[in-house]
């Protein structure tokens, strides 16, 4: 099983506690993590092959997770399209962050978390609703 990991690229270096915890979760699951933005590097005019890589990452996953502290439109489309492919989508967000009635209204699972740690179980607790299903 794998996740894929969805993360404002100009967030990311302030979610170092976050997506460790997502990371961590993920393994004790045995579920490989992919974070997008960790992977490639695209310049502004490369959007059309970032986005078709993407989604061929998209296809290979078996759960997105979107951290959405930081709205970004990338990380809508990429849930819309794991939605779309019939993928688990799980929506994660620190407590104190702007809710985003979309992406919740799309997700499988919302995960509104107050630190690393409360992150861990409520996400512990999503996969295994997840794995529990899929049995």
């Amino acid at each position: 099983m794998t996740a894929y990991i969805s993360v404002s690229f100009n967030k990311r270096k302030f979610l170092d506690k976050e997506l460790n915890a997502i990371i961590e979760t993920l393994t004790d699951f045995k579920i490989a993590p992919f974070i997008f933005v960790d992977n490639y590097k695209f310049d502004s005019t490369q959007e059309r092959e970032m986005m078709q890589q993407a989604m061929a990452d998209i296809d290979k996953c078996d759960i997105l997770i979107a951290e959405v502290s930081d709205k970004g439109i990338g990380i809508g489309i990429e849930a819309g399209y794991a939605k779309a492919k019939n993928k688990k989508v799980i929506y994660v967000r620190q407590e104190y962050t702007e809710h985003s009635t979309t992406f919740s209204g799309i997700s499988d699972f919302q995960i509104i978390y107050n630190d690393h740690n409360d992150l861990q179980k409520k996400l512990a607790c999503a996969i295994n609703k997840i794995i529990a299903a899929s049995s």
